[in-house]
């Protein structure tokens, strides 16, 4: 996927880049990649078996379906992109304050099958991932979003096969710093989106 929109596009001048550079910190924010690194952790020291390609493979099939399907699944229940974006800008509000505040919003509650349930659904591809993916159709292209989050992808593949050196390797401080910084990032997405869309709705 990634490859053919690259070959189709050919080159891509400054803003594209700042675009595919953007959307990408969002996704990598909201699928939170870093911040489940000790959930990772724990399921595995606990026992758990966590296979790295089939999570990722399954995460990212769930995600790509939405961005290219879930337009459509709008328009079946007679709903708008902006109105849905709206809605999508509300729900990365909670999502960042979630990383900011260390609150727990949305909790995830771990199964026999670690691999599956919970990582890959709802770690990886969330509530909050499919709803900011969808969400940024209102404001980017197809394939710089799609470009944006195979990319991200392959840092999800990455983190699962090497969670444990990771989380030694960076420390309580670096993570904590990490993921308050893409908590602001995630939050200022969310402002944006609303900013651009509650005017389109209000013009209705």
């Amino acid at each position: 996927m990634l490859w053919i929109l690259i070959f189709k596009k050919k080159t891509m001048n400054t803003s594209e880049l700042v675009n595919i550079v953007s959307v990408f910190m969002v996704i990598f924010a909201v699928v939170d990649t870093i911040g489940v690194l000790p959930i990772l952790v724990d399921l595995q020291k606990s026992g758990k078996t966590i296979h790295a390609y089939k999570t990722t493979v399954i995460a990212t099939v769930i995600l790509f379906a939405f961005l290219l399907g879930g337009e459509w699944l709008l328009r079946l229940f007679n709903v708008d992109l902006s109105s849905f974006a709206v809605a999508g800008s509300i729900v990365l509000f909670f999502l960042s304050l979630e990383m900011i505040l260390e609150t727990n919003i949305f909790k995830h509650n771990a199964t026999d099958d670690a691999t599956v349930i919970p990582i890959a659904f709802p770690l990886i591809a969330g509530p909050g991932s499919i709803t900011t993916l969808i969400s940024l159709r209102a404001e980017y292209s197809l394939w710089v979003i799609c470009i944006a989050l195979t990319l991200n992808m392959l840092v999800v593949l990455f983190v699962l096969k090497t969670a444990v050196k990771i989380e030694k390797w960076m420390g309580l401080t670096i993570n904590y710093i990490i993921k308050k910084f893409f908590g602001i990032i995630l939050l200022a997405m969310a402002v944006k989106l609303f900013a651009s869309n509650i005017g389109i709705l209000i013009g209705h």
